[in-house]
């Protein structure tokens, strides 16, 4: 008898994703002048010194952290500063450690499911195969070493970091830590010492300011005018260099937001907080300035809305999304589409490649008439790691391509957009049983219907509230007789007792042993017309008829 099978796991409802949380815009500082360009460098710098001290604090309070050290810590950078620009320097702080405590989290769990990978496969044999939900042994003696001294090394630099998450410790740096390592290989980078450390010192700046909501035009620290006017309120060690009254000072340079123009006024005019940042491009040595605020979290519509007109179903892959349209009764309509991207190159470059996939795969869903687009609630955290996959290199790399965490971000936030909602369906099976249940019946002579096709239709019926299969099963009894077999129905021990039965005339039935012998059990019937009717009697021609 073979292994029972284990029972499938429960597959998660669907839901309608949350909407975007915030709004983020951007435009060019144009038509700054010397004065205002030095001025900007000096202020950024003065409080991006402020804010690698802030964050010195906060790292060294650790778990010891509460409201009275965040108020000391305030008021230490007023004095060297301002209130307000105090509260937007300890406000990044603090959301930079939590933002590294949760990282240092993340690591755990990997560092966890490696050594649990690591050990179930160093227990089995030399050799032995794994299953569809488990790795096996390893190949060789050589590969079954290594690998424990891969355990040890995992098993240690676990012990660290858990000692340092109970701690309270994180590790920050302020630039980024990748552009702290090009320092080490500046050829590779193509850079010199000098832009290195342009770029590392504008990466470690900070003038940015939190909106205020009953202020004038939502921030009175970076304050942006309806017609374009930017304004910094300068701090008391710099208000030598103000231009305008209260010790503010006016660039030169007007912003005009294409994107959102209007929905960004609406806040100012109500003086509804707005926060901003201004930040340089080394590269291309421009000032930017970007408006951020938030958005009540709201659903868009409710679960039964979505699937009144039908669903596209979306499927996820390193290369493209693969999309069908789907009606509400779960029946695929019109043609499989394909929307492709590249994820090569720079990180400017995959980004925009995302957008103007999600952009074609939205116009084309606003136009099946659907109002919601149903896609995978993937994760691929536990799924990256070499422990489990073992010399799949380019597998790894296959999932690692998927961008999961920015495509949904970027998708709910543009079919919000659209007038188009987010069904996310749990991902357990989709392309298994899609391929079982829908890949041949969907394939025509003249198109050939993919895996991806046909996991984008289970993703769209499990969205729609519908089974994956074509077809319900029927109920257990009428299966059988009350769960067992007829007295007429082979026996249990026959092979092709679940055969359909082979029609006589079929080329690979075997005949009788009667037929095979040429002989016959009963002697041909007569026919029952005149015409064909057999007769005793012999015909007689004669030659003439006789005459008197």
């Amino acid at each position: 008898m073979g292994e029972p099978k284990k029972p499938l796991p429960t597959i998660d409802a669907p839901f309608v994703a949350l909407g975007p949380s915030g709004v983020s815009i951007r435009d060019r500082l144009k038509g700054l002048n010397a004065e205002d360009d030095m001025l900007l460098r000096l202020l950024a710098e003065r409080l991006g010194s402020l804010a690698s001290r802030d964050l010195a604090a906060r790292c060294a309070d650790g778990l010891e952290h509460s409201t009275d050290t965040w108020a000391a810590r305030k008021r230490g950078l007023t004095g060297q500063s301002s209130s307000r620009w105090a509260g937007s320097i300890t406000k990044a702080t603090h959301d930079q450690w939590a933002l590294s405590r949760r990282g240092q989290a993340a690591h755990l769990n990997s560092l966890d499911a490696g050594i649990r990978t690591l050990r179930h496969r160093l227990s089995l044999p030399i050799g032995e195969k794994g299953s569809k939900h488990a790795p096996g042994g390893y190949r060789s003696k050589y590969e079954w070493f290594q690998k424990t001294r891969r355990l040890h090394v995992l098993e240690d630099r676990r012990v660290a970091v858990a000692a340092d998450h109970e701690a309270g410790r994180v590790q920050v740096v302020r630039g980024g830590r990748k552009l702290l390592n090009t320092r080490h290989n500046l050829k590779a980078a193509q850079l010199t010492e000098a832009q290195w450390r342009e770029r590392w010192e504008s990466a470690r700046w900070f003038l940015a300011a939190d909106g205020e909501s009953g202020k004038r035009y939502g921030n009175e620290t970076i304050r942006v005018t309806p017609d374009g006017e930017v304004s910094i309120k300068l701090p008391a060690p710099l208000a030598e260099y103000a231009n305008a009254k209260h010790g503010r000072y006016v660039l030169a340079a007007k912003v005009a937001f294409a994107h959102r123009g209007e929905e960004w006024a609406d806040r100012i005019e109500g003086n509804r907080a707005v926060a901003y940042r201004i930040h340089l491009d080394v590269a291309r040595g421009r000032w930017y300035l970007d408006a951020s605020w938030a958005r009540p979290l709201v659903k868009t519509i409710p679960l039964e809305a979505a699937r009144a007109k039908g669903m596209v179903g979306v499927d996820t892959n390193a290369g493209h999304f693969a999309a069908w349209q789907l009606d509400a009764h779960g029946n695929p309509t019109g043609r499989p589409r394909r929307f492709s991207y590249d994820l090569s190159g720079t990180a400017e470059h995959r980004d925009a490649q995302i957008r103007h996939a999600i952009s074609q795969l939205l116009h084309w869903a606003k136009r099946t008439g659907v109002t919601a687009i149903a896609i995978e609630d993937l994760d691929f955290q536990t799924e990256k790691t070499r422990e489990k996959h073992g010399r799949k290199k380019r597998f790894r790399q296959l999932i690692s391509g998927i961008p999961t965490g920015k495509l949904k971000a970027r998708l709910v936030s543009m079919a919000v957009e659209t007038g188009l909602s987010i069904v996310a369906v749990d991902p357990a099976y989709t392309s298994q049983w899609g391929a079982q249940h829908w890949h041949r019946p969907m394939t025509a002579p003249r198109h050939t219907t993919t895996r991806h096709d046909a996991a984008s239709i289970a993703i769209a019926r499990r969205a729609l509230g519908h089974p994956i299969r074509r077809r319900k099963a029927p109920p257990r009894a009428h299966q059988s007789d009350v769960h067992g077999h007829r007295t007429i129905q082979a026996g249990s021990g026959f092979r092709g007792r679940e055969e359909t039965r082979r029609p006589v005339t079929d080329r690979g039935h075997e005949p009788p042993a009667r037929m095979r012998n040429n002989e016959r059990t009963r002697a041909t019937s007569a026919p029952k017309t005149v015409r064909d009717a057999r007769s005793d009697g012999q015909w007689v021609q004669d030659s003439l008829l006789l005459t008197d």
